[in-house]
């Protein structure tokens, strides 16, 4: 859907976060400032307990003052022209977001476009990776139901649109629910 990801009301969201989960830009920025300073406070906790978040893992923290009830947090890769690992790395942080999301019993979780933004990572390739992981991946899970997109650009919208439409034949179980984004 195109929209803010930081009012959406699923059980959890994923922060297109840096490594040292301080906030940032785009939707990091976004979403830190949306939670409150608790959410950098809860960073820092996280921090402390296990150092850096390496490119394509994934922790949790509270939602602080979002309308979700966990902020999921995930490193994307640099994009450098897809020669090292990028397409492993991102598939990674949709991944992992996915079981941190089965972890803490969420029904439903809401994903940006990761990587794309100030890390340069190409929307329609991402796309692709994005939609395939978690569709793959959804129908192995006992409590996560429902995954959506927020793009927050009609070009992201329209090309995650794409990927998805493309990828439904071979998930009969994949439901696309295009808003209209007039």
């Amino acid at each position: 859907m195109l929209g803010d990801i930081t009012e959406e009301t699923s059980d959890a969201i994923v922060n297109a976060a840096n490594s040292y989960l301080v906030g940032g830009g785009g939707v990091d920025g976004a979403i830190h400032s949306a939670a409150g300073p608790q959410l950098l406070e809860e960073c820092r906790k996280v921090r402390e307990q296990r150092g850096v978040l390496p490119p394509g893992q994934a922790v949790s923290t509270p939602g602080c003052r979002l309308k979700a009830r966990h902020v999921i947090h995930t490193v994307g890769p640099v994009w450098t022209g897809g020669e090292k690992n990028e397409p492993q790395l991102l598939e990674s942080c949709y991944t992992h977001c996915m079981e941190e999301a089965e972890r803490l019993g969420c029904v439903s979780i809401s994903f940006p476009s990761i990587s794309t933004g100030a890390f340069g990572y190409p929307v329609k390739p991402a796309a692709q990776i994005a939609v395939r992981s978690v569709a793959g991946f959804l129908h192995r899970l006992r409590s996560v139901r429902q995954a959506r997109f927020v793009l927050f650009d009609l070009y992201s919208h329209n090309t995650y649109t794409e990927a998805a439409q493309a990828l439904a034949i071979d998930f009969p179980y994949l439901q696309i629910v295009r808003d209209d984004p007039s």
